[in-house]
């Protein structure tokens, strides 16, 4: 294993006079952790923020300022994510309903919101510098940059983005590795789950990579989040009752409640019977194959009522045409173009198709699935005379009539070509 350097080298960023301060997007994982002294000791004042998109608790947010103290940081500040992740992200994916190849969940569309929170520290501190400690192999360095890029910019002139891991990743293929070693040679610890896995946690969900599930492996035990294991499901089954007014979930069992405090009880409770936890493997942005184990339960409770509900209300051509658009949003948000015009056009068509997604819906798990299994609304598209296989308010004529002439097409061709 090739050794941490002692000092800067010829090969990375050398800030100019002046042009010290430097604010990183941190979380007080082990690439953030690595990002500190790395670009202290090419001169940087780094200035750290902490973007609080809901995924700790307050002992785990307190470890994190402590963190950034104990790597010798020039300022921290954390910023509450929660009501930003909300609006910008929830909303209009609830709406989309549809998750990544029809599976994953977006869950570290927390990215946009964070770098929001970074440029804003940038524009009180006077710099134009932003770092970040995305590899140069994965998805998320496409997310901040592009975010980066697309934002306004300083008056000072464009942003310059310094992302430390791809500069070690031009010498070292061993990185995590490289970023331990590199840590506890300068008195800095490493906790044990890091390194291990990949963790991002947030108010959307958690993804683990590394390990045994880059190798395309069976997950170990220590590959568990916030899902308990279906020996340690409750034996009761849950129910819960979210209220909808036009596709914004605003009330839980009757009481409301801002949305990302919403979403974080629903994460709570239905993490107990294993909701919302899978595997994922997916083509990523820059071409390769991704492999993670992801848990959503909060947006998998979600998604379950609002389909439902959606479901009874939207009219058949808008439950037919709606996915098109929904997955040609996820895919924008999902390959980093979050401010691109073509997402604010879809997102105006979203927003449209929920006037009348207004209701109530029953959720029930008993462990591992949730589903709708009541659903009440004034919108709900019931014929007065008629129910589904059961009885109508037309005679059978007009059924038979219906029926020659909408196969008619079909029939003509047999006719014709069948003799």
């Amino acid at each position: 294993m090739s050794q941490p350097p002692a000092s800067p080298d010829s090969k990375t960023p050398i800030p100019s006079a002046g042009a010290t301060d430097i604010v990183l997007a941190f979380s007080g994982g082990l690439d953030t952790s690595f990002c500190v002294p790395w670009l202290q000791e090419r001169g940087w004042k780094v200035h750290t923020v902490f973007a609080d998109t809901g995924g700790v608790d307050a002992e785990e947010r307190r470890t994190i300022e402590a963190r950034a103290a104990e790597l010798g940081v020039a300022s921290h500040v954390t910023i509450d994510g929660g009501p930003a992740i909300w609006d910008g992200f929830v909303k209009p994916f609830v709406w989309a309903g549809e998750g990544y190849q029809g599976q994953y969940p977006l869950l570290v569309s927390d990215r946009y919101l964070i770098v929001d929170a970074a440029l804003a520290r940038a524009h009180d501190l006077g710099t134009n510098a932003i770092a970040h400690g995305c590899t140069g192999m994965g998805n998320d360095q496409v997310r901040f940059d592009l975010a980066v890029m697309s934002s306004r910019r300083p008056a000072s002139g464009a942003y310059r983005i310094v992302a430390p891991i791809r500069e070690i990743q031009k010498e070292h293929t061993q990185t995590r590795a490289y970023e331990q070693q590199y840590l506890e040679a300068r008195g800095f610890g490493v906790r044990a789950k890091q390194k291990a896995y990949t963790i991002n946690e947030n108010l959307l969900g958690l993804t683990m990579s590394g390990g045994e599930i880059d190798r395309w492996e069976a997950p170990g035990e220590g590959a568990r989040g916030w899902c308990a294991p279906r020996s340690a499901w409750p034996t009761e089954p849950l129910r819960a009752t979210l209220r909808f007014v036009q596709g914004e979930a605003v009330a839980l069992d009757g009481n409301e409640m801002p949305g990302h405090r919403l979403l974080a009880k629903l994460n709570t409770l239905f993490a107990q019977y294993g909701v919302g936890r899978g595997m994922y493997t997916g083509d990523t942005t820059i071409g390769l194959k991704g492999r993670i184990v992801f848990e959503a339960p909060g947006l998998a409770a979600l998604l379950a009522a609002h389909r439902a509900l959606e479901e009874a209300v939207l009219s058949k051509q808008q439950n037919r045409f709606k996915p098109d658009v929904a997955r040609k949003w996820v895919e924008l948000v999902y390959e980093g173009f979050f401010h691109d015009p073509l997402k604010t056009d879809l997102e105006a068509f979203l927003a449209s198709s929920q006037q009348t997604v207004s209701g109530e819906v029953v959720l029930e798990t008993r462990g591992g699935r949730v589903d709708a299994v009541a659903v009440a609304s004034p919108h709900i598209l019931n014929a007065s005379g008629a129910t589904y296989a059961q009885s109508a308010d037309w005679g059978v004529e007009e059924a038979e009539g219906f029926i020659k002439l909408f196969g008619m097409s079909s029939t003509l061709w047999a006719e014709i070509n069948r003799k």
